[in-house]
């Protein structure tokens, strides 16, 4: 009950300024009659000869002007800092000085003392130390009263923070600032030799080594705040599954430069995702000359409510584009992307188109209308089993879709048309994989005639790469579903593996690819090392501190594969000034005749006769050789 009284009346509370100020005042007169009684004695201070009080009435005078210029009264008393008691520091050595000067001066001009008995200055000294041992004395105790009062222990955890440095000191400083964490600083880790078994903000500094966790142990520690400057330290290490095989909960916070100004301003912490511990180095790319191609230009995203369109789109706004239109065929996304248009880039001039990109007349209108310079394709339907099920929807979409807007970037004398495609075109397994082949060949194929025609001076551009983390319908966020649930988490086989790059940096190369390119070009992506998709779930349901999550492998889905090719053998590639874009060596083909066999595809598609519409697909792409499918007959 006590408890609960002093936190409601005093841990939200704040003083007014003149409740500090009157405080202030009255530190100022108690440091005076201690002073003069510690210098002198205390009965004169009665006495009828002394002039204690004229005294105290000029050095309140003194005072008040420089509280008011160093507003030292306008602070929160529970958030003093450093800065404050500095700011204390200096008002009081300007104003007991400039009393000594002027007492001074006047004793040996005009032989006046405007003090009794202060021919040296003494009381003024003692006073100005008592004044100023007071005034930030005061400050510090309130400060740790209501450190005390509003900081609940029984639901608070102990933490360590790995990064003993700017950062590092930085997050302690918000933790202690922001008591609703709940989190207690009771050690630093650091990998500086200089800084092990120091003392810094009152605890002590660890060394990164083996015995790190029993430290941890004995001091009740579960919980590890990253520094962000150490992350890439632990994304190259093996301490990461250390800390995970101990139950440790990480937590992170954001980089240095994306923190709000003032070091006091609580700083979020976040969970530590399985996409902050993928291990790639950061991609470099030419922002003066993707710049370069798409200031002032009018944009074309399709496919802009979905997870690549909308970040190609978050991207090329800082660039300054002269207007973007964004078209998509799903409502609430778009409708969504153009509420965070309004709130993050209201200036921008914006078009969200609900259109379905195989109706050929809606998108002339639009093209009509727009006439956009720069095309990025990235609509199309993108999961295999899914296709599996709806052959011909896929044809509609990603072949015949794309047929469309190449045909109509050509009519128009778009500038650039970059089509976003997939790693499951090489060599495909499934019909998804292989629609998204045909729509490379056609691509290419228009490309390449028009490159020997001149006809037209669209450049036809291919990107080709393999899955990103955390894109709509993925893996991680289905993991990561489940793992909430309480599993458990279904992986179709042990041994699948796939490629795995984060959503900014895959549009990164898309853009770069983009302004690189001269037409005809497939460009395919470095996506570093593959990832085995049962380690991913493990890390995964350790990340989240669960113990009770089971794994359980469902089997291979219709048309999945276990290895994902991406075509980066170096006898197949050609390399680019970019050492994460390559090119791709593939099969050329007639525009005439694949014109001719795709148009019969299509009309064959709106038959709806499934194995009819896999066969012509096959005829065409004869690397198509479908697994766990009911298409594998086609194929003896």
């Amino acid at each position: 009950m006590r408890r609960n009284f002093f936190h409601r009346n005093f841990s939200t509370k704040v003083l007014p300024v003149w409740t500090i100020l009157l405080i202030d005042v009255l530190i100022i007169v108690f440091s005076f009659f201690l002073a003069y009684g510690l210098r002198y004695d205390f009965r004169s201070i009665f006495n009828e000869e002394s002039s204690l009080a004229m005294t105290i009435l000029w050095a309140i005078f003194t005072n008040l002007i420089f509280f008011r210029v160093f507003r030292t009264y306008f602070n929160v008393l529970r958030f003093s800092s450093f800065v404050d008691i500095m700011r204390i520091f200096v008002t009081l050595s300007v104003s007991y000085g400039i009393l000594m000067v002027v007492n001074a001066v006047l004793n040996r001009t005009l032989h006046v003392q405007p003090v009794e008995h202060v021919r040296e200055n003494s009381v003024l000294f003692i006073a100005y130390v008592i004044n100023f041992a007071i005034m930030s004395g005061s400050r510090v105790v309130v400060k740790m009263c209501y450190d005390l009062i509003s900081f609940d222990g029984r639901h608070s955890a102990n933490v360590f923070i790995y990064g003993a440095k700017e950062a590092g000191v930085n997050i302690a400083k918000s933790l202690r600032v922001n008591l609703k964490n709940r989190y207690r600083l009771r050690g630093f880790i650091a990998d500086e030799p200089e800084l092990i078994d120091k003392v810094m903000m009152g605890v002590k500094v660890y060394p990164n080594d083996e015995n790190i966790f029993d430290k941890m142990e004995e001091r009740d520690v579960h919980t590890l705040i990253i520094s962000p400057l150490k992350m890439n330290v632990l994304k190259r290490s093996d301490v990461i599954d250390k800390l995970l095989a101990h139950n440790i909960r990480l937590l992170t916070a954001p980089p240095l430069s994306n923190w709000d100004s003032g070091l006091l301003k609580p700083v979020q912490l976040k969970e530590i995702q399985i996409e902050d511990l993928l291990e790639r180095e950061t991609i470099q790319v030419d922002i003066r000359k993707i710049a370069s191609h798409l200031e002032g230009k009018r944009v074309l995203i399709t496919g802009a409510a979905g997870s690549i369109g909308s970040e190609i789109m978050r991207q090329v706004v800082p660039f300054n584009p002269y207007k973007l239109i964004l078209v998509d065929q799903a409502e609430t996304p778009l409708h969504d992307i153009r509420l965070e248009l309004q709130d993050h880039w209201r200036a921008v001039n914006a078009e969200t188109i609900v259109a379905d990109i195989s109706n050929v007349n809606r998108m002339r209108l639009i093209f009509e209308e727009f006439r956009p310079q720069y095309i990025f394709h990235a609509a199309a339907y993108k999961h295999v089993p899914m296709m599996e099920d709806n052959v011909s929807e896929s044809i509609r979409v990603n072949v015949a879709g794309t047929c469309i807007l190449a045909d109509l970037a050509m009519e128009y004398h778009a500038e650039k048309f970059v089509m976003i495609s997939t790693d499951k075109a090489v060599n495909p397994t499934n019909v998804m994989g292989c629609s998204k082949r045909l729509a490379e060949i056609y691509v290419q194929a228009l490309a390449k005639k028009l490159q020997k025609t001149g006809e037209s001076t669209v450049k036809f551009i291919t990107t080709r790469f393999g899955n990103v983390l955390g894109s709509n319908g993925s893996v991680i966020p289905r993991f990561r579903d489940q793992i909430q649930r309480g599993g458990p988490v279904t992986v179709t086989h042990p041994e699948i593996i796939r490629y795995f790059m984060t959503i900014p940096e895959a549009c990164r190369l898309v853009l770069e690819a983009g302004s690189m390119g001269n037409g005809g070009e497939i460009y395919i992506f470095d996506m570093g090392d593959p990832v085995k998709i049962v380690d991913l779930a493990k890390r995964m349901i350790r990340l989240s501190g669960r113990t009770d999550v089971k794994i359980e492998f469902t089997g291979l889905r219709h048309g999945e594969k276990l290895y994902e090719e991406l075509l980066n053998a170096k006898e197949l590639t050609r390399l680019t000034h970019h050492d994460k874009i390559m090119i791709a060596n593939v099969l050329e083909y007639d525009y005439d005749e694949i014109k001719e066999r795709i148009g019969r595809l299509i009309e064959i598609s709106y038959t709806y006769n499934q194995k009819e519409i896999v066969r012509a697909m096959k005829e065409i792409v004869p690397e198509f050789i479908s697994k766990n499918s009911c298409f594998e007959e086609l194929d003896k």
